[in-house]
Parts: C-alpha cells; structure tokens; sequence
C-alpha cells in the first residue's frame, strides 16, 4: 500500500481520480491538498470536500492551497467552458459537511514526507504551485519523497490550451519548471497518453443503473463533460480520463511505456508552458509516458471507480 497525498484542482476528472484512488486498496490516500486551475481554490477545496462526503470519506483531510502563482500573479481564469461554472459539471451537492484543515497545503506536504520519509507518493493532477512552494520551503523535500505522479505536459503531442501547452503546466510553468529541476523523481503522465483514454457514453448508463448518489453524479457530471468535448470538437464519442489515468499509473505503472528523458518547461513567448523533453540531453529528469494499454487501464477503472475493492 502506498502512503499518497493527492493535489488537485477538483474540476471533473479530479472527481473521477479521487472516487477512483478512494476505492482501490493499493492507495492510502494521507490527505487531499487544493489549488486553483479549473476553479478557483475556494471552489476546488468544496467541491473536494463534496466528492468526499458523497464518498463518505470523512477521514481523509483537505488542505486548501495556492490561490497565486508561484511567482505570485492573480490567476483569473476558470475552466467554465469544459468544467462548468462550480469545476464539476454545474451539478449541484449539499454544501461539505466539514471545512478544511487549517494547515496550508504546501506545509501538510512538508509534515508527512517528513512523517514518513521515502515511503510517500505525491500525484499531482493540477498545477505544480503547492508542490513548489513546499520544495523551496524545505530543499531536502525532493530527496525525502518516494515520487511525484504529474498529470501534466504534452511532449510528443500538441497541447490542448494552446498549440504548444498542456493546461494543468500552462496555468503555472514557473512552478511546473521549478519543481522538475529540482530532483524530485518524477513521471510526467501528459497529453501523450491520457488523450488515448476514452470514457464512452454508455458507461454513464451503467452508472445510472448502479443508482447511487455517487454514480449519478459522475453520471451527470460527465454528461456535462462529454458535451463540452462534443462542442469543441474534441471528441464525438466521449471523453479523457487524464486525471485517474495518473492515479492508474500509481496503481499499476505497466499500464504505460515510460521514458526517461530531459524536460524543461518554456515560461515566455508564445510557446510558454510548454513541456520540451530530449531523451538523448543527460541528465534525465523525469520519466515521461509515451504509450499505454489503454483498454486494460480504462476496464481497471471502471471495475473500481463507483465501487469499492477490498482485495488487490
């Protein structure tokens, strides 16, 4: 079992990725941390909290984070035209049953990989400004945790922000930059691979008949989402599972090809965000994903993701 610190900007697929990290036994999830990206902070912190009320997952503490980047600008923009204006589809939950730890998101990193030096896996499915922010608090950080999952970049692929760069980088590439030169071993699970996921329509069926508070809300929420690929033409048949395919990749890392290359991240001009790897420029720094078995990641998470599993 893996200790696991999840930081996220709950929009759709962070939902998916908490139900579906939640319900696997291989994952013990320490702690939820929150920044801003496909809503803002004080929006991604509820709709975490809501996810895992609906997950009756009290247990698990949420630490709201960077509302700033890391060089300290205002982010302003929401993901409103693929994540609706709440971050989860516009459907409606309870307000949380409970608040946030008062812990800073970057401090309850630093506490429990120091708490449990070696043993924590850090996956990140939002930007990188909490991550980087801890590790310029404690530089020892990027030795003492056992690795980094980064939904994040596009490297052998387009973006799907701009023509260069991938969201979740392209929201803060001066923290994404900093923390892949820092040392921290790192797998970059990037456009390469997730947009080779597909969740279909007919799964959503399924989750109807499953009839529970959560399956009907992933139901709605991704109906929601698959609309928003529709309409921006950017699938007619469904829509990427970027966000659990890095809790997958945790799970199971031979769901993917990984190789090790030198990445950099552009921070000016029109290419800023832009995830630039070289697998023949030493030293390699990041393991960056280039294939999958797509089938056989998309049925492990199916079998789990509005389902508990009690055995591996």
């Amino acid at each position: 079992m893996s200790y696991v610190i999840l930081d996220v900007d709950t929009g759709i697929d962070d939902a998916l990725a908490i139900a579906y990290a939640a319900h696997s036994p291989e994952v013990n999830i320490l702690g939820i941390t929150t920044t801003f990206g496909n809503a803002t902070v004080k929006e991604t912190t509820r709709n975490t909290l809501q996810v895992l009320d609906l997950l009756e997952a009290d247990n698990i503490p949420v630490m709201a984070g960077a509302d700033k980047t890391f060089m300290g600008d205002e982010h302003r923009e929401k993901s409103t035209w693929i994540h609706g204006e709440n971050g989860i589809g516009d459907v409606w939950l309870p307000q949380p049953q409970r608040g946030a730890s008062q812990m800073e998101a970057h401090e309850y990193i630093i506490s429990k990989v120091r708490e449990y030096p070696h043993q924590v896996t850090i996956v990140t499915v939002a930007n990188q400004t909490n991550l980087a922010a801890a590790i310029q608090q404690d530089q020892e950080l990027p030795k003492l945790v056992r690795e980094v999952v980064v939904m994040g970049g596009a490297v052998t692929v387009p973006g799907n922000i701009t023509p260069y760069a991938e969201a979740n980088i392209y929201t803060d590439p001066e923290a994404a930059n900093y923390v892949f030169q820092s040392g921290t071993p790192i797998t970059l699970v990037g456009l390469d691979v997730t947009m080779k996921t597909l969740l279909k329509r007919n799964c959503l069926d399924d989750w109807r008949q499953t009839n529970t508070d959560l399956s009907l809300f992933l139901a709605d929420m991704c109906d929601f989402y698959m609309e928003a690929y529709r309409g921006n033409q950017i699938s007619s048949e469904g829509c990427a599972l970027h966000d659990p395919l890095t809790v997958g990749v945790l799970i199971d890392p031979s769901f993917v090809q990984a190789v090790p290359m030198h990445v950099e991240v552009e921070t000016t001009g029109e290419n800023r965000g832009q995830t630039v790897g070289d697998k023949n420029q030493p030293p390699s720094n990041i393991k960056v994903c280039t294939d999958i078995e797509s089938d056989r990641f998309v049925s492990h998470f199916l079998k789990r993701v509005v389902h508990t599993v009690t055995t591996i």
